[in-house]
């Protein structure tokens, strides 16, 4: 190559979105029952794997493994086209250990899939492509209209009546992870798939500690964000998140999941970044599932925002936040 020509800008892994997240857990029977009392629906059991759908289209939004150890087992992204998954088992650095594209062969909707490992802390990273959606369940949702001091949507002599029951999950919305290395994590994947920066949240000295990741996918509307991590001592997943139908569905979940004796993390309230309605419960082995609705859709015309760190860029209601949330 010619001194003093620009290099070739690498081309992306395209992601098009988020799919499903695994877990594996020492006690597998009551993993399985808080699923079912979270929302989840049972579509598949193979060997010491569980899988769950929720209401809409994606094959199977989680998966359960009875294992010895409780465990993160990585989320998984659908890529754009069979090449993106070629690409991701040939160029990904060496320290992502990424393998040759395999077969899922027993989960639901089968495909095609590449693990790879994130460079920094050795998360697994999991890219699918080709899988068979399904068709969306009908959940039996009430028809809900507001009567607002100055509109009236309700007709007269009609009644806003709701069954008591979990709340349906539609699909999964985002993960987050905490990482010993901002800055190199930032790098590798901005770097390597087609994420974009929604929200920076920096520190006292303007060092950027807390990224709200979404898909930079031109004109078509994404969610706010699909995948965050943030700085800490100790690489661990924090939460996983899962939309829901609407509020009256997810205070319904809350009450449902409070009466099965389950304990909650923190909820319900509004966040400020991605204006979510939340409400976040820990399941029997520690980990931290979200219930959200109302999120934030952007699309690239939508700048980066950056943030310093405060407690009050959380949330705008709802309880104050726990410490238990922050770790």
């Amino acid at each position: 190559m010619a001194s003093g020509l620009p290099a070739t800008p690498l081309k992306k892994i395209n992601l098009v979105r988020i799919a499903h997240v695994y877990y594996k857990h020492k006690n597998i029977d009551e993993a399985k029952r808080f699923a079912e009392d979270f929302g989840f629906a049972q579509t598949a059991e193979v060997g010491k794997k569980t899988y769950f759908r929720g209401y809409g289209t994606e094959p199977f939004v989680i998966c359960l493994e009875a294992s010895n150890e409780d465990e993160f087992g990585g989320a998984a992204f659908v890529v754009e086209s069979m090449e993106d998954l070629m690409q991701a088992a040939k160029t990904l650095p060496n320290e992502c250990k990424a393998t040759e594209i395999y077969e899922l062969t027993d989960a639901p909707g089968g495909g095609k899939c590449v693990t790879f490992y994130d460079p920094v802390d050795g998360f697994p990273f999991h890219l699918v492509y080709g899988q068979t959606p399904v068709e969306q369940r009908d959940v039996d949702f009430p028809i809900v209209r507001f009567n607002f001091p100055n509109e009236k949507n309700r007709g007269v002599n009609e009644f806003q009546r709701f069954k008591k029951r979990p709340a349906p999950v539609h699909k999964l919305g985002h993960f987050g992870m905490c990482v010993t290395d901002f800055a190199k994590c930032y790098d590798f994947y901005s770097k390597y798939f087609n994420f974009f920066p929604s929200e920076l949240v920096h520190n006292d000295e303007g060092v950027n500690k807390t990224v709200f990741f979404r898909l930079n996918r031109g004109d078509e509307l994404v969610d706010h964000h699909c995948f965050f991590f943030f700085e800490g001592p100790k690489m661990h997943v924090h939460h996983s998140s899962f939309e829901t139908h609407d509020f009256d569905t997810q205070v319904l979940g809350h009450d449902w999941l409070r009466h099965q004796g389950y304990k909650n993390c923190w909820g319900v309230g509004r966040h400020v970044m991605g204006s979510q309605i939340f409400d976040y419960w820990f399941d029997p082995s520690g980990f931290i599932l979200e219930h959200y609705v109302d999120g934030d859709l952007l699309d690239m015309r939508e700048p980066t925002h950056n943030t310093k760190a405060a407690p009050d860029n959380l949330h705008v209601w709802g309880p104050e936040v726990p410490a238990t949330f922050l770790q």
